[in-house]
C-alpha cells in the first residue's frame, strides 16, 4: 500500500512531491476505506438484513418475558433507529470523506423507505395499531428528509486521520528497509549567498512569472522543471530561491509585457498574495503589469462544491477578520463569510500533477486577456489589471 501511494503521488516516479502532500495523499487513501458503501453495498445490505432478523429474534426473545409479544417489533424499531442515527452522524463526520458522507446519506434515504414500507405494514397488518403506524411514518419520513438534505450538503470541514509524525515515522522505516525515496523533497534551503549568473543570461528577461505564497510550492515547481517546460520564472513571496531572487527580479522588470501568475493557499495569508504583489516596492508597486490569480480562492472552492480537503481553525477566522479593506473589496460577501468562518484549504492537499496541470491551464487560458472566451474574471477597481481564474482545474 505504501509503495503504491509513493508511486501514485509521484506519477510513477516522474514527479517530485513534498512530505505534506504525502500526508494528505495517505490520509485520503485511509479515509476512502473507512466508509465506502458504494464499494461494499451488497455487504452492508446483507448485514442489515441479517441483524434485522437476528436482533429481534435473539434480543426480542430475551425481553419477551418483560415486554410481551411486542418485544420483537420494539427491538426491530430500536435497531433501525440506532442505525439511522449512526448514518446521520456519518453524514456530518469530519473523519469521512465526501464520498463516504454521500453514501451514508443515500443509505439513510433507503433506510427511510424501508422503515416507511415495513413499519406501516407491521403497524396495520400485524399490530393493528395506529400509534405504531404513525411512529413508522414519522421515523421513515424524517430519515428520508435528513438523507436528502445531507446528500446536498457541501464544504464539510475535515480533520486528519493521520498525523505528520506518523507519516514521518513510516517514511523513516520505509527508507531504512527499502532505501531513499528519490522524489520526496526536503525542506526548502535558505541560501542567502547570491549565486553567480552569467551576464549573457541576465541580459534576457521572461514573459511570465509564477509567484507562490510558500517556498515549498516554489521548490516543488522548480524541482519538477516547470520553469523550463513553460518558459517562466518561479519565485515565492518569501524570496525563495534567495540565491537568485534579486537577479531574477532585475530581469523581470525589463519586460513591460510581463504576466504574473499568483498561486497560493486559500487562507487569509494566501488571499493577500496579489495585494502584496501590487503594493510592495520589492515587487510591482506602481506597475501596470497584468496579475492573474490562479487560486486557490474561496470563489473556486464554493463553485467546485465538493472534493477538496477543507479545514477550519480559530486562528484562520481571526486573520480573515483582520484583512485590509483593499483585499476585502476584491472578495464577495459569500467569500468573506467563508473565510471568516475559519475555513481554509492548502495547495499541498493536491497532488503535484494536479497543481502543475491547473497552473498550465491558467497560463494557457490567459494568452488573450481581452477575449470573450477567456476563463478569467476581471476583478477590483484599482486601475490595474487583476484577473482571477474562475475554476481551479
Amino acid at each position: 500500500m505504501f509503495a503504491k501511494a509513493i508511486s501514485d503521488i509521484s506519477a510513477q516516479g516522474t514527479l517530485f512531491f513534498t512530505p505534506k502532500q504525502l500526508l494528505y495523499f495517505l490520509d485520503n487513501r485511509v479515509r476512502q476505506n473507512l466508509f465506502s458503501a458504494s464499494k461494499f453495498g451488497f455487504a452492508y445490505l446483507f448485514f442489515y438484513l441479517f441483524f434485522s432478523i437476528w436482533a429481534p429474534g435473539f434480543i426480542g426473545g430475551i425481553l419477551s418475558g418483560i415486554l410481551g409479544s411486542n418485544s420483537f417489533v420494539i427491538v426491530l424499531f430500536i435497531y433501525n433507529l440506532i442505525l439511522a442515527v449512526y448514518l446521520f452522524k456519518n453524514t456530518n463526520s469530519r473523519k469521512i470523506n465526501n464520498k463516504g458522507r454521500r453514501s451514508s446519506a443515500r443509505m439513510l434515504q433507503i433506510l427511510g423507505v424501508i422503515i416507511l414500507v415495513g413499519g406501516m405494514s407491521i403497524g396495520i397488518i400485524i399490530l393493528n395499531s395506529f400509534i405504531a403506524f404513525a411512529i413508522a411514518v414519522i421515523t421513515g419520513m424524517v430519515s428520508l428528509y435528513l438523507g436528502s438534505r445531507q446528500l446536498n450538503q457541501i464544504e464539510v470541514v475535515q480533520e486528519f486521520l493521520l498525523s505528520q509524525s506518523q507519516v514521518k515515522d513510516w517514511l523513516n522505516r520505509w527508507q531504512q528497509i527499502n532505501g531513499s525515496i528519490l522524489k520526496i523533497l526536503p525542506s526548502p534551503k535558505q541560501e542567502n549567498k547570491p549565486a553567480t549568473v552569467n551576464p549573457d543570461v541576465t541580459a534576457y528577461s521572461f514573459d511570465r512569472l509564477v509567484v507562490c505564497d510558500s517556498a515549498s510550492i516554489a521548490q516543488l515547481l522548480i524541482a519538477n522543471n516547470f520553469h523550463f517546460e513553460n518558459n517562466c520564472a518561479i519565485l515565492s513571496i518569501t524570496g525563495y530561491p534567495q540565491s537568485i531572487f534579486d537577479t531574477t527580479m532585475q530581469m523581470l522588470r525589463r519586460n513591460p509585457d510581463l504576466k504574473v501568475y499568483a498561486i497560493h493557499d486559500c487562507n487569509p495569508r494566501g488571499i493577500g498574495l496579489v495585494h502584496s504583489l501590487r503594493t510592495n516596492a520589492n515587487w510591482f508597486l506602481n506597475s501596470e503589469i497584468a496579475i492573474i490569480d490562479i487560486g486557490l480562492t474561496p470563489r473556486q472552492i464554493i463553485a467546485t462544491k465538493r472534493g477538496m480537503f477543507i479545514q477550519s481553525s480559530p486562528e484562520s477566522a481571526q486573520a480573515a477578520k483582520q484583512l485590509s479593506e483593499e483585499i476585502r473589496q476584491s472578495l464577495s460577501a459569500e467569500e468573506l463569510a467563508w473565510l471568516e468562518s475559519g475555513k481554509f484549504v492548502e495547495l499541498e492537499s493536491f497532488t503535484p500533477q494536479r497543481i502543475i496541470k491547473v497552473l498550465q491551464k491558467g497560463i494557457a487560458g490567459s494568452q488573450n486577456l481581452e477575449s470573450d472566451d477567456s476563463s478569467l474574471l476581471l476583478v477590483g477597481d484599482t486601475g490595474n489589471d487583476m484577473y482571477v481564474v474562475q475554476s481551479f482545474g
